[in-house]
């Protein structure tokens, strides 16, 4: 128990909390006007104009609540708590307050622990001083502690949700650099073999043609530069602890491998144009698995396609990729329809200083796009 206790007064905020967005102010303005219309239209309102200045400026707490959560929910409890002292202890009891039930809920979401702690500490001595000095019933009291719960629990949940999925998002892009790993691994591999064949041609032919000896120097200079600017690349990398594997890595020139019709589902068609000689094996292997999945996911997710096309062009300064295909632009095919897919292709292109990009056609179907920097250099 203690432990418990413990991590939660150490949990820390989740990240990447939202500031304040359009959706803020809508609310805001709308529920300032509601406050105003209550006060005017309800006729058993005590204390009317304290009532409607209290609901009504308690609202733009809301503006704040995602990054001071606490300090929110500490003017939304002093305001009520001290309210009544100029009311003649009536509470103010306007429906519009009911938005309070947000700032709860956004404590336990985007709060950290010891903020959470201290809020339900301070919301409990709140509604046992209204007990106290009989402001609400004990039986008002067990309802007031079931809502706050209720939207404790809320906040609690979406908050647990939100990170689950973080951590599976973590695990896609991990997956995709290890995959990258693998293919710079061959590619640094394949220059130190060729670096060590040149060395030992060099030093038999020496003695006899020291020519021959020169120009397997230069050959062993540029494969070290090449082999460089790949290990610089890996450096960015995270690799995990399992098994590599040894099978070849793909390239651009096995983007043909992908035309045809299959047995079920649309045709594939492949177009490669441009300059490909020189390209880094860590771009065509990332060309390959990005062209792959979109591919794959065209044939899972495209209703009604009747063709796919991939066309990959190469210019000085990049390579660029585009998959369409011409399924049911009606069918619900969202950027997450494909699972984790596209964040494992986005994750690859991103690491090699590119970018990649989804969505509906205008018309029908869907295209995936990719732009990667001829030079594979990671930014």
């Amino acid at each position: 128990m203690r432990g418990l206790l413990h991590s939660l007064w150490n949990e820390p905020r989740p990240p990447n909390a939202p500031r304040r967005v359009w959706r803020d102010w809508a609310l805001v303005g709308v529920l300032v006007p509601v406050a105003v219309l209550e006060g005017v239209l309800r006729p058993d309102l005590p204390w009317r104009a304290l009532s409607v200045v209290v609901s009504a400026g308690l609202v733009f707490t809301l503006l704040w609540r995602r990054t001071r959560p606490l300090l929110m929910v500490l003017i939304i409890f002093a305001t009520t708590s001290l309210a009544p002292l100029f009311m003649g202890g009536a509470p103010v009891e306007t429906y519009t307050m009911a938005y309070l039930l947000v700032s709860l809920y956004a404590l336990f979401r985007w709060g950290s622990g010891r903020e959470a702690v201290i809020g339900f500490a301070i919301m409990a001595a709140a509604v046992s001083i209204s007990v106290a000095v009989d402001r609400i019933d004990p039986p008002d009291m067990v309802g007031a502690f079931a809502v706050m719960f209720s939207s404790f629990a809320l906040g609690v949940a979406f908050r647990f949700q939100a990170r689950a999925r973080m951590r599976e998002l973590d695990q896609v892009k991990l997956l995709e650099r290890e995959q990258l790993a693998r293919d710079l691994h061959d590619t640094v591999a394949h220059h130190v073999s060729a670096m060590a064949i040149r060395a030992q041609a060099g030093l038999a032919t020496s003695a006899t043609h020291p020519g021959a000896a020169a120009e397997a120097l230069r050959v062993i200079e540029a494969e070290a530069s090449r082999t460089l600017a790949e290990m610089r690349a890996m450096v960015r990398v995270l690799r995990r602890n399992e098994p590599a594997e040894l099978a070849p890595g793909k390239h651009i020139a096995d983007l043909t491998q992908l035309a045809g019709r299959a047995r079920v589902g649309p045709s594939v068609d492949v177009e490669i144009r441009g300059d490909l000689d020189g390209l880094p094996p860590s771009v065509g292997a990332a060309i390959y698995r990005i062209a792959q999945e979109s591919v794959t996911n065209a044939r899972r997710h495209a209703r009604h396609a009747t063709r796919i096309e991939v066309s990959v062009a190469a210019d000085d300064t990049s390579v660029r990729l585009r998959v369409s295909d011409d399924g049911d632009s009606s069918s619900t095919r969202t950027i997450s329809s494909a699972g984790y897919g596209l964040i494992g292709m986005i994750e690859r292109a991103g690491l090699l200083g590119g970018s990649c990009e989804a969505g509906p056609n205008p018309g029908r179907g869907w295209t995936v796009t990719a732009v990667l920097p001829r030079t594979g250099v990671v930014t």
